[in-house]
């Protein structure tokens, strides 16, 4: 490794995605400063047995489309926070290979059939992403991860969901779409041929599909054609069923109908078109934030609490209908000059039936609150609070909150 070679062993960063690599390289074991390494996208199988001795300040690592079918014991690392493991054909994680440090562990897309009983020592971990396996239940153990705030279970085998779950006291960001235990819409959309649609060109692509402009005779309106593959949020299927089944409302971005024939096969929505005035309220979590967002903006106190009552109003009306959004940030808001927000990116919608979801997404609200409070001269100390209780049944309703921020 040439490219090795020639780097400082004091370095702390490595990336070598898709290199080619079939073992993984000696060299890199001399970087005993390294924190963060990625090998994603190599045929590697298996990590050397002095891995956690010879990186023994690595925070960080990403092994994704590789081809570990069991995840490696990583649990001697003393100081790894991150592990990225998605699409790897995984069927088994071992008992103890889990490292305890772990904040973020990302298991997305594999085919792991069950969660090992050590996951409960985890216990400062906050992010879960388990979308895309086939999870038939949740140990126990995992009553002990206090911190967890946000839990990726779509598109598993799970026929029920254990009690303890929705009394986890950081969990708000629950996403379980799917699964046997969850619901399917009935709800339908008229259909449009593609071919009446006037494709202009791409306003944005996330993980679930291509946002385009489009236009709809001499309608301007957007389409969503969604990709195939189980996103880090779940099945871009359940994504469409669940923005079907919202409906519409001033808060939403209101699907107008489902497309027909289109020529890649792709299911795909056409909807309202937000106008360019709109922008993102946050920006995404980072390595460090975890699950809170971040920002480069102020608002006026008015917008802040206008944008709040929008999101409340469109929580009570996803919610009647049985829907929990399962990614309620700011940086799934869009936002215009004028304080008026529209709730975006379903891709972690929920159609939960009887499982009590609400007041753990209440919980997500509160924290939007404690975002907006410290981004404008809003106080609203009182309502984050009750929002954000360890204790889930003291939560307010939605319905509450609304009446709360008043009209």
């Amino acid at each position: 490794m040439d490219s090795l070679h020639s780097l400082d062993k004091e370095t702390s960063v490595i990336r070598l995605k898709n290199a080619g690599l079939t073992v993984f390289p000696d060299e890199l074991l001399q970087f005993s400063q390294l924190e963060l390494l990625d090998l994603s996208g190599n045929p590697l199988c298996s990590l050397p047995a002095d891995f956690a001795h010879k990186l023994p300040k690595l925070k960080v690592c990403f092994l994704s489309d590789c081809k570990f079918v069991t995840f490696p014991k990583l649990s001697e690392c003393p100081v790894l926070e991150m592990v990225a493991f998605k699409g790897n054909g995984m069927q088994t994680v071992p008992e103890d290979a889990l490292p305890p440090s772990l904040r973020w562990l990302i298991l997305t897309n594999n085919a792991i059939t069950a969660l090992p009983s050590s996951i409960g020592r985890c216990t400062r971990l906050e992010k879960c992403m388990l979308a895309g396996n086939q999870l038939t239940d949740l140990p126990h153990s995992m009553a002990n991860l206090k911190r967890l705030g946000l839990l990726r279970l779509s598109a598993n085998k799970l026929a029920s969901l254990p009690s303890w779950l929705f009394e986890l006291p950081s969990l708000c960001w629950l996403a379980f779409a799917g699964n046997p235990c969850s619901q399917r819409s009935k709800a339908r959309l008229s259909e449009l041929p593609w071919d009446t649609l006037v494709v202009q060109h791409i306003l944005g692509e996330g993980a679930s599909g291509v946002i385009s402009k489009a236009k709809l005779g001499e309608k301007e309106v957007a389409v969503k054609v969604f990709k195939g593959e189980v996103t880090s949020d779940g099945a871009p299927s359940d994504e469409m069923d669940a923005c079907i089944a919202a409906g519409s409302h001033p808060h939403l971005i209101d699907p107008l109908a489902s497309v027909l024939n289109h020529p890649g096969g792709r299911r795909g929505l056409v909807l309202e078109l937000v106008p360019p005035t709109y922008t993102n309220l946050g920006l995404p979590p980072s390595m460090t934030s975890c699950t809170r967002d971040n920002f480069s903006r102020r608002l006026s106190k008015a917008d802040a609490l206008s944008i709040l009552r929008g999101i409340a109003a469109a929580a009570v009306h996803l919610h009647r209908r049985g829907i929990a959004h399962g990614d309620l940030y700011a940086h799934n808001i869009l936002v215009d000059d004028h304080g008026h927000a529209f709730f975006g990116d379903f891709g972690a919608a929920t159609l939960y039936g009887d499982w009590p979801m609400e007041k753990l997404e209440v919980k997500a609200f509160g924290w939007l609150v404690d975002d907006l409070m410290s981004i404008s001269e809003l106080e609203l100390s009182t309502l984050r609070d009750a929002c954000t209780t360890s204790v889930v049944s003291l939560r307010p309703t939605f319905v509450e909150i609304e009446s709360q921020l008043g009209p």
